[in-house]
């Protein structure tokens, strides 16, 4: 069994999380963050969206019940198969969408949630992928994870708990569109193109999609041990489903 640590590699993804697609472009160079004892607690992203609201166009909010987010990274090294693979998922965030009456340019959406706040290796959701993650964890070994990747050696939440994903600019049409967004994490922020598939309009809002985060692009170091012989994979895999009204 893998070192509890393989877990923090996963978080990576959380922000992409937030809205994207399969395939997303190289992100820019990484820009870093003040520490979250300067930026404060979350956004007031309500209040944003409040006067959005006041505008030509209409707000949804994204409802964390509906909606499913999951977050796949896969064991590596010569060793690989007495390891395993891993799932998050974000059961709670806020997160809100704008699309304005007129120009898609000017559609917005943004998400955030906390690290403390993620779920690892929920066995409902590991238990429908089959063989490749048949095994199960014990709880020791997922508090071992959690505490692992949240520590002040990786992740470092207490500093920076929070996971940021908004978008810069929005263009296509309903219900294919694609998203320049910029994603904070760890105290660096990215940005990338994602593709988002788009249905449920105007009434409501559903948006679904997946796409594929390198950890390195982030900073985060992929989990190895004994020179490889055990190892998480530097790309994970985010799916999400994101329900709005």
């Amino acid at each position: 069994m893998l070192s509890p640590r393989i877990g923090f590699t996963l978080i990576t993804v959380a922000a992409a999380f937030a809205l994207a697609s399969c395939n997303a472009t190289s992100p820019a160079v990484a820009e870093p963050v003040a520490s979250e004892r300067h930026a404060g607690a979350s956004l007031d992203l309500r209040q944003i969206y409040a006067d959005l609201g006041k505008t030509d166009g209409k707000v949804f909010t994204l409802d964390p019940k509906a909606s499913q987010v999951r977050i796949y990274a896969f064991r590596a090294g010569r060793a690989a198969k007495v390891g395993h693979n891993h799932v998050l998922s974000a059961p709670q965030f806020v997160g809100f969408a704008f699309l304005p009456s007129a120009a898609t340019a000017n559609a917005r959406f943004d998400l955030e949630f906390r690290l403390d706040q993620l779920e690892i290796d929920n066995p409902d959701y590991r238990a429908p992928l089959g063989a490749a993650f048949s095994s199960t964890l014990t709880a020791a070994a997922i508090e071992g994870t959690r505490e692992h990747m949240l520590g002040a050696d990786n992740l470092e939440a207490d500093q920076f708990p929070y996971v940021r994903i908004h978008s810069i600019q929005v263009s296509g049409e309903s219900p294919k569109f694609a998203a320049q967004v910029e994603v904070e994490l760890h105290g660096q922020k990215r940005q990338m193109w994602i593709p988002l598939s788009v249905d449920g309009l105007p009434g409501h809002l559903h948006v679904s999609g997946s796409f594929v985060l390198r950890q390195t692009d982030f900073g985060a170091r992929p989990y190895s041990v004994l020179g490889g012989l055990l190892a998480v994979q530097d790309e994970v895999i985010v799916e999400f489903s994101l329900v709005g009204a």
